[in-house]
């Protein structure tokens, strides 16, 4: 018997990483499309936050939406996939950008998700933990 090689499981995490980041690229951008032929205006992509990360920031009106996008076959499996722990942190990091910014200060911050399924339009939750 031949020996495994050891190097080799850090570089199929190395792969699938790098798979995962392309897939979640892909969802960002057709969720931010979908976004803006309903009107909404992208103001970020990606925004690094001390208190995490948001997928897409995105304003319609005087609201600040604060957009999770998660790739899911189905509506509730996407809005379970995101823990209340991880909502509070969203809240937070919106509630710090717009605070960074004169124009957006004065804007209330929703939570919205995006859920992409294969062969399926995306789906579009507003405040969709309605506050919570």
């Amino acid at each position: 018997m031949g020996r495994s090689d050891p190097g080799r499981a850090p570089r199929l995490r190395q792969v699938r990483g790098a798979q995962a980041r392309r897939s979640g690229a892909r969802a960002e951008a057709w969720a931010a499309v979908w976004l803006m032929l309903k009107g909404y205006r992208i103001l970020g992509f990606r925004l690094r936050t001390r208190q995490g990360e948001i997928d897409l920031l995105a304003q319609k009106g005087g609201v600040l939406a604060v957009v999770e996008v998660k790739s899911r076959l189905a509506l509730d499996d996407a809005l379970e996939a995101v823990a209340p722990e991880q909502r509070a942190r969203l809240r937070r990091a919106g509630a710090a950008v717009a605070a960074s910014q004169p124009r957006l200060k004065d804007l209330p911050v929703r939570l919205d998700l995006i859920a992409l399924a294969p062969g399926r339009l995306p789906q579009h939750q507003a405040d969709a933990w309605n506050g919570a």
